[in-house]
């Protein structure tokens, strides 16, 4: 088994670490992992993406060109990355920043409000966990009570303070996709 995730956005949005919190929850759970971050010079607001991939067995590359999975944060990684989920695949879009709806219907396309719901959570910064909490009720590369464990072993100590809302947004946003996928 080998699963691939690519997360795409700007700087600013988490991508990096919620590429970080599913690597840790698939290595605490004994898989083998690889994540690759990529960004801009920019710390704020330039393009951010990361590949995560998940395994049982040793990874061959962890170049990924056709994931079977995709968060998309905003519009230019959803015009980016649309085109390269592969059939049958997984593209979870942050509603909140994206004005188009999908051209592909071999992928399966999930629209959240990941803003909205992070706000709604208290917090706009947990927009990631919102839609790592999506992916995972669609793509379930790893459990999501494994991604929370991960984020409560991780996460330095003058952050734990956070973990409460983190784990609401992770919530939010698995039921926002699970409801989506029943409507479907």
């Amino acid at each position: 088994m080998q699963k691939e995730i690519l997360i795409a956005g700007f700087g600013g949005q988490g991508v990096l670490f919620a590429g970080q919190v599913l690597t840790y929850a698939a290595m605490d759970a004994g898989k083998i992992v690889t994540w690759i971050p990529s960004y801009g010079p920019e710390m704020r607001g330039g393009t951010a993406n990361c590949t995560v991939v998940i395994a049982d067995e040793e990874i061959g590359s962890p170049l990924v060109k056709n994931p079977p999975a995709v968060i998309a944060l905003n519009l230019p990684s959803f015009d980016k990355y649309e085109s390269m989920v592969q059939p049958g695949g997984v593209l979870v879009v942050n509603q909140s920043m994206v004005d188009r709806t999908a051209q592909r219907t071999d992928i399966t396309t999930l629209f959240v409000p990941g803003n909205e719901i992070a706000e709604e959570t208290g917090d706009r910064r947990l927009l990631n966990m919102v839609m790592v909490g999506a992916l995972l009720a669609a793509f379930p590369a790893v459990e999501l009570d494994e991604a929370k464990a991960a984020l409560k072993a991780h996460l330095p100590a003058k952050h734990q303070k956070l973990i409460p809302n983190n784990f609401a947004a992770m919530d939010k946003g698995y039921a926002h996709a699970k409801a989506q996928m029943g409507a479907k």
